[in-house]
């Protein structure tokens, strides 16, 4: 059976599944639409937060920009780690033990206040679509090579898929899916894991093979290797970082509180049945977490070491086949600089601005760029970090059904994360701006209805936004992460544990701190792209670490109206102390 048809199997029979698994726990009400029916096992909750958790970044894109980036793509590793460590112990036991349906329900009710309501409302829905840009554009990465696809129509297909599962099956489809799809990405990232780092170090187990020597006879181990290979080829090492310490510093912070914020995973702990079955389903999912991110380093040097040797001085008309897939979907591209018909590697963009491709031929057979002035460096490859695990089974020449098994796992990674900020959004306009601000008296069943336009809406709009992205797809991702930080986590940390704060200063501190992070991140990404270095950011840090600064401000500004207005009425400290205060349950 060729790669190809097997790569067919493998996607349509997870798509199958996926969408039998919806129509079976459709949802009914909309308890079971918005938390599953409240009644989910932790073990089940553990592992369908872990793939809610584990979205096209985490499969897809870290190990890509971890093979590019070496010790600076750290921060993504700590940062995601450390805050959904954060978020299990400081947050979700507590949010849990509040008992209602969403996000902006805890901090309308916190802070007594339809307008604190909808401010949350509006800075969820920043970060979901931000968020899920990056699993769009995965899913449109995947559909395209493998299913030979334009990187649109890929993204439409995905659209489609999750319109089925999220629309019918709410959170409750959601939960049982999310459990196939973590089954389906984990294994499908363990498995050429464990054939590639046999294949360079003749050890199966990828975390022990990064700390073991290459089997190619030099006594090298592999980050001794690929340092040396590296700085032959002009880059610094591998091992070393560019990074200021400040900006890895605010990176991994904003990466950490923000995960404390992110109202699609926050949510996954309501749907259990007490407070310590929220502990619980942490813990567990934790566990599940740790098997893909302490294997994505592994992953990504074994990359970087596979491409190296599978491009570096080849002919071009020899190349090997994945090159050429790749290269039909403009993902990778080389343009001959010295005229030699051989593809070399080194430090520097091999055009200036990314490539625009065209169908004809150059000189040496390469797809000619419609911008082709090179840059004047030796460097004649572009490569789209995004495809690196992707196509990792294929340079490493893995047989076709581990190639069939990762695009499998890249669709279920980016639609398991997708559906579950598309359910979050959907249930805040129907359930937070509706039900609890415009309409109270709307039916249960309008509100389903309701719930479910909003979610094919927001479908719409993270489809476009997944066909146009403001970057990789870890970048997107990490914008998400600095939205959340400045915004939600002041809001939500102070409602828990502080009982002077009032919905003046919450209101104040979340228009703050989403304001000013999103105009930040908007011009250096958006707007002014080309300023974006390091020597105009403020206090030197990148865009994807400035939602610390508006953390800082959204706390400021909160904790200073605050002090100038009225406290909170006495109903909102017993609030407050009854989610505090520990229960035997």
């Amino acid at each position: 059976m060729s790669t190809q048809t097997l790569i067919y199997l493998f996607v349509g029979l997870s798509f199958a599944m996926y969408i039998g698994i919806a129509i079976w726990s459709r949802a009914a009400s909309t308890k079971d639409f918005y938390i599953a029916g409240g009644g989910v096992n932790p073990v089940v909750n553990g592992m369908a937060t872990a793939a809610d958790w584990m979205s096209a970044a985490s499969f897809i894109s870290m190990a890509g920009i971890i093979a590019f980036s070496g010790y600076d793509a750290s921060v993504y590793l700590m940062g995601w780690t450390g805050g959904y460590v954060m978020l299990a112990l400081l947050l979700a036991p507590y949010l849990r033990k509040f008992g209602q349906f969403t996000v902006p329900d805890f901090i309308g009710t916190r802070y007594y206040s339809k307008a604190a309501r909808v401010v949350a409302v509006i800075c969820l829905i920043f970060i979901s679509f931000t968020y899920i840009a990056g699993q769009m554009r995965g899913v449109g990465i995947v559909f395209s090579r493998f299913l030979d696809v334009p990187i649109t129509m890929g993204v439409i297909i995905g659209m489609a898929i999750v319109f089925v599962y999220a629309v019918l099956g709410g959170m409750k489809g959601i939960t049982y899916t999310q459990v196939a799809q973590y089954c389906v990405l984990i294994f499908a990232y363990m498995v050429p894991a464990f054939f590639i780092s046999f294949l360079l170090t003749d050890n199966p187990i990828p975390q022990l093979g990064l700390g073991s020597t290459v089997n190619d006879g030099s006594g090298l181990y592999v980050l001794q290797k690929l340092d040396l290979v590296l700085q032959d080829m002009g880059f610094g090492a591998y091992t070393d970082g560019s990074k200021s310490m400040i900006d890895v510093f605010c990176i991994t912070a904003a990466l950490m509180i923000g995960t404390a914020g992110l109202p699609h995973v926050i949510v996954r702990f309501f749907t259990v049945p007490k407070a310590s079955d929220a502990r619980k389903s942490a813990g567990w999912a934790l566990v599940f977490i740790a098997l893909l991110y302490t294997t994505a380093p592994a992953v990504g040097a074994f990359a970087r070491l596979n491409f190296i040797d599978s491009v570096q001085d080849q002919d071009y008309a020899t190349a090997p086949a994945w090159f050429k897939n790749w290269e039909a979907n403009d993902l990778i591209a080389w343009r001959d600089k010295n005229g030699d018909g051989k593809m070399q590697l080194g430090n520097g963009d091999p055009f200036k601005g990314a490539p625009e491709f065209d169908e004809v031929a150059g000189a040496s057979g390469e797809r000619v760029v419609k911008n082709d002035a090179a840059d004047d460096n030796v460097n004649e490859v572009y490569v789209d970090r995004d495809i690196m695990v992707l196509a990792n089974p294929e340079i490493a020449n893995l047989p076709g059904w581990v190639i069939a098994l990762v695009a499998a796992g890249g669709l279920a990674a980016a639609l398991s994360t997708a559906a579950g900020l598309l359910l979050v959004i959907s249930s805040s306009i129907s359930h937070d701006l509706l039900k609890q601000t415009f309409r109270p008296r709307i039916t249960e069943k309008g509100e389903l209805l309701a719930a479910r336009l909003a979610a094919t809406a927001a479908i719409v709009v993270a489809g476009y936004l997944g066909i146009y992205p403001p970057g990789w797809v870890a970048q997107v991702v990490a914008f998400a992460f600095g939205l959340a930080a400045a915004s939600l986590f002041p809001a939500i940390f102070m409602g828990i544990f502080s009982k002077r704060m009032n919905r003046e200063g919450a209101i104040a501190g979340m228009v703050t701190g989403l304001t000013f992070t999103f105009l930040y991140i908007g011009w250096f990404k958006l707007w002014s792209p080309a300023s974006n270095i390091a020597a105009n950011w403020l206090f030197g840090i990148s865009p994807e670490g400035i939602g610390v600064i508006g953390m800082v401000l959204n706390f400021a500004v909160a904790i200073t109206v605050a002090k100038f207005t009225s406290a909170p009425p006495a109903e909102v400290g017993k609030l407050v102390d009854n989610i505090r205060v520990p229960r035997l349950s």
